[in-house]
């Protein structure tokens, strides 16, 4: 926890002008402990499934109906933590801090959609957002940080989203080949992080150096890049975590008079318990640690007003480079047969060996520099087919024809993430070639069945440590 001592004095004293007679109580807030959260993945399971699951006590978190506290006690008698359960190695739940989790809860996504998470590492929001699209339409998760979009595509497939998109790009880029394209945006920017003071010292030491100021133009110019691909009729969420007018209130203010084509939308207050209205502009959404369980955040929704000019037709371009070549593929043809799921041939892709699902609406071989094109399927090695991490977690246990169940308590659970071979009872076996392993009804990843034990086939670099 930060002592309030650590505290730049400039910054206190723009917070004592902003909240006034609350300023005691937010210096308050420093002496109480930091309220971890997790948010279950409904793309997977229920809230009250995973209740049964964890030894944790869950208390709901009243701005999302799939979030929960867990309190910062949890694994301390030494029973497992939250990062380091077998649930969260199927990607059952999320750890997300509980504030954080308003802004995918609050833009209005729908399946279908075609959804953009401009700054999404390392994936808390984009996890959600992908969830509600149900496997419909397309989601788009950018990261201008390559090593940082790295993990929000382990985030991405660890939670079975399966119509991902995951780039590295500069905005300005994503809008030339993406013009008023995207129906939803979340624009979660880079920001002075005041709102996590409390439980990051790290920011207060920068802020010094990279505070409103320094921030401040790039949200704008992030901000400008997402409205050029915003769809007219289409909303963007613009959030931040932190308390500055200057990056919150007054960059909504910058668009709204830059961009005439943009209107703000009133947030409803009432949805999220203990937040207040902005300051100098109604219809925000700001939350403090003084006033709820959970750390600083802005939140803004605006809409892209609807003209009466057509737009052009969009250009598609046909994904040709894929049935040809997988047709000679016996392998991967029977192994595609094995699996109970529907796929458009159209947006199956073989490139380089590895075969991609692509997204609704997605076409091949676009000038960026994608980290990820859809859901990995496998790869081709010397003719024989090796079905992916990310296809496991995709699926659900009953899409395979051949599933070895594990109860959640069962030893080989943990066995089994951390590589190691399984051996199979007289019920279970024998197995042989794929199979899927899945913790109850939640794929694991696959393993080759030899007769009456499993090859492990996890993926090495998510072992359990």
């Amino acid at each position: 926890m930060t002592d309030v001592k650590q505290l730049p004095k400039e910054f206190l004293a723009e917070m004592k002008l902003l909240l006034g007679d609350e300023y005691d109580r937010y210096l308050k807030s420093f002496e109480e402990g930091f309220q971890p959260g997790l948010r279950v993945n409904t793309l997977k399971t229920e809230p009250s499934r995973l209740r049964a699951m964890v030894p944790w006590n869950l208390e709901p978190v009243p701005w999302t109906e799939n979030g929960f506290y867990y309190g910062s006690e949890a694994g301390a008698d030494g029973g497992p933590r939250p990062s380091k359960h077998p649930a969260y190695y199927c990607g059952l739940y999320y750890l997300q801090e509980p504030s954080a989790m308003t802004p995918a809860a609050m833009l209005p996504v729908k399946p279908g959609d075609r959804v953009l998470d401009l700054c999404a590492a390392p994936g808390g929001k984009s996890t959600e957002l992908g969830a509600r699209l149900k496997g419909r339409g397309m989601l788009v998760s950018n990261d201008i940080s390559y090593s940082r979009a790295r993990a929000l595509l382990k985030n991405l497939e660890l939670a079975g989203v399966p119509n991902i998109c995951v780039t590295s790009e500069s905005p300005e880029k994503l809008a030339e080949v993406w013009p008023e394209f995207f129906d939803k945006i979340l624009v979660d920017a880079p920001c002075s992080g005041e709102g996590m003071f409390r439980r990051d010292e790290d920011m207060v030491k920068d802020w010094a150096s990279s505070g409103p100021s320094y921030y401040a133009p790039i949200q704008r110019q992030i901000l400008g890049q997402a409205v050029r691909m915003l769809k007219p009729g289409g909303m963007l969420l613009y959030s931040t975590c932190t308390f500055s007018r200057t990056e919150d209130e007054g960059n909504i203010e910058y668009v709204l008079e830059h961009y005439p084509q943009m209107e703000l939308c009133m947030l409803d207050l009432s949805a999220v318990p203990g937040a207040v209205d902005g300051i100098g502009l109604k219809g925000c959404l700001r939350l403090f640690p003084h006033r709820l369980k959970g750390e600083g955040h802005f939140l803004a929704l605006l809409r892209k007003k609807k003209t009466d000019v057509d737009m052009p037709a969009e250009c598609r371009r046909k994904n040709t480079k894929a049935l040809k070549s997988l047709k000679r593929q016996d392998d991967l043809v029977r192994f595609m047969e094995s699996l109970s799921l529907k796929l458009d041939e159209e947006r199956i892709v073989l490139h380089q060996d590895h075969v991609y699902y692509l997204p609704e609406g997605l076409e091949w071989n676009l000038p960026l520099r994608f980290l990820r094109t859809g859901l990995l399927l496998g790869e081709l090695k010397k003719g024989r087919f090796e079905p992916s991490q990310a296809l496991a977690m995709a699926l659900k246990a009953d899409q395979f024809d051949t599933v070895v169940r594990l109860g959640h308590e069962d030893e080989r659970v943990v066995r089994y993430l951390k590589g190691e071979t399984v051996e199979l009872s007289e019920e279970e076996g024998p197995v042989k070639g794929w199979c899927l392993v899945a913790m109850e009804d939640y794929p694991m990843g696959w393993a080759k069945g030899t007769g009456m034990s499993l090859k492990n086939k996890y993926y090495p670099g998510w072992r359990w440590q």
